[in-house]
């Protein structure tokens, strides 16, 4: 069976070359749809004979996904993020799959280990995460959100074995660009929905959800690091929540 990794990026430097060097013994085809790039990305992936590489204006992460599955051809698809690396039992599953006869499952979810600040998040709600990335073409897609997109299936998942290791932000600086890029996004997508906030929820659910990240998630085991991704899941919901309510007065 032929497989199509596909990517969608922008400025994805640091970890594209990694990424692609991961599965490249694998893939018959990588399509990577890049959002003008100002970085190197093009570079690195005009490196790899196999990459397809196509620039499009970007209108929001499920619609991008989605352009990038139509352009591709293989019978299996392996939807990857220029910061996402699959290790080798992950690579090893696939190929097999990909030689069965018979697979057991049209769509797998795979374990995602979240690294922050050299640390490899275990608790606060990063630690057991799965996503369907590995899945037959025609048996899934991503709904059309600005952002937080999800893949919609009707088939039975199942469980890839290995993991994707995710290096989720190349700084500090780099996580607040991301914060707010991500809020204002959101805050569109909401506001298009018709959703408003009061003035308490902008208020009360920052501290509530630093409360469930840091204490009832045990973020706090995860040392300094865990105390960042609660209080900075807490700014992103602040700042969420504002960006609603400037939309709602100013437009």
């Amino acid at each position: 069976m032929k497989l199509s990794v596909c990517y969608i990026v922008l400025n994805g430097e640091s970890i594209i070359d990694k990424s692609i060097s991961s599965i490249y013994e694998i893939a018959d085809e990588i399509i990577v749809v890049d959002s003008f790039s100002t970085d190197k990305t093009k570079e690195i992936c005009s490196g790899f004979p196999k990459v397809k590489f196509i620039q499009k204006k970007f209108h929001g992460f499920g619609c991008q996904k989605n352009y990038t599955l139509t352009e591709a051809s293989g019978e299996w698809i392996l939807f990857l993020d220029s910061d996402e690396v699959p290790d080798k039992t992950a690579v090893n599953a696939i190929k097999e799959i990909l030689e069965s006869p018979n697979p057991s499952h049209n769509v797998y979810e795979i374990h995602f280990n979240n690294i922050l600040l050299k640390k490899t998040i275990k608790y606060g709600g990063w630690g057991n995460v799965w996503r369907e990335r590995f899945f037959k073409k025609g048996h899934g897609k991503y709904t059309d959100d600005l952002v937080h997109e999800c893949f919609i299936t009707q088939d039975r998942k199942g469980k890839l074995p290995g993991n994707i290791d995710h290096y989720t932000y190349k700084s500090i600086a780099h996580h607040i660009e991301k914060i707010n890029k991500y809020t204002q996004l959101m805050a569109e997508k909401k506001f298009s929905s018709g959703k408003s906030v009061s003035v308490l929820k902008i208020i009360f659910s920052p501290f509530y959800d630093f409360m469930k990240t840091y204490f009832l998630k045990f973020g706090f085991l995860d040392g300094v690091a865990g105390f960042y991704i609660s209080i900075t899941g807490a700014f992103y919901t602040f700042l969420k929540y504002i960006k609603i309510n400037e939309l709602r007065k100013f437009k």
